[in-house]
């Protein structure tokens, strides 16, 4: 994996998938160190189920603090915030997220391009997103706010993904900072935190 750019300081890391996508999540969060000194967003396309039970499978696999987002709650690092179904969420301040109702967006509510925009407009260049693997284009615009940002883009390789359309839509769009596999995924969130401790 090459190192394109200075990683300098992560402020908060996005994660967006659809199809295929958890397979992924659940190599990577065994993975992730307790410290890492950002929190972490992940908005999964989910069924609008009001009994989903992802929040305690997530909670399986981490460490971290794992919690699926409630409106006006507090944002904090070294804790894991989960999309609930058929909500989009967004990041209001450095400190809160709160959920909304509006339209869905590419057939999506949480919308990963929803989100990854209104992270970008609080985080800046200090956004990080990765997207994984889904079958649609959701999170392919929401990159490219966080790369007009001067935020870092990493989109899973589309040759690993379950369902490539996502990953390989946005390679086509959007000029990505680094290219990783699934299992390169873990060492490299890693990485972005020692940085960040170390800034």
């Amino acid at each position: 994996m090459e190192d394109k750019n200075d990683i300098g300081n992560t402020g908060i890391l996005l994660i967006g998938g659809s199809a295929g996508s958890l397979k992924v999540l659940f190599e990577l969060l065994p993975k992730l160190e307790v410290n890492l000194g950002f929190p972490i967003i992940v908005v999964v396309h989910r069924k609008a189920a009001p009994d989903s039970h992802l929040e305690s499978v997530f909670k399986k696999h981490t460490q971290l603090k794992t919690f699926e987002i409630e409106d006006k709650m507090s944002l904090e690092a070294n804790t894991i915030y989960l999309a609930p179904a058929d909500y989009h969420v967004l990041v209001e301040t450095p400190t809160e997220l709160a959920l909304d109702y509006s339209e869905k967006l590419h057939y999506s509510r949480p919308s990963i391009d929803v989100t990854f925009q209104s992270a970008v407009e609080i985080f800046g260049k200090k956004t990080v997103a990765l997207l994984l693997s889904g079958a649609n284009h959701d999170g392919v615009q929401g990159l490219k706010h966080v790369k007009a940002a001067g935020g870092m883009v990493l989109i899973q390789d589309p040759d690993t993904a379950e369902v490539d359309l996502m990953p390989r839509e946005a390679t086509v769009q959007v000029e990505a900072d680094h290219i990783v596999k699934p299992e390169e995924m873990g060492n490299f969130i890693n990485a972005l935190a020692n940085k960040t401790k170390n800034y």
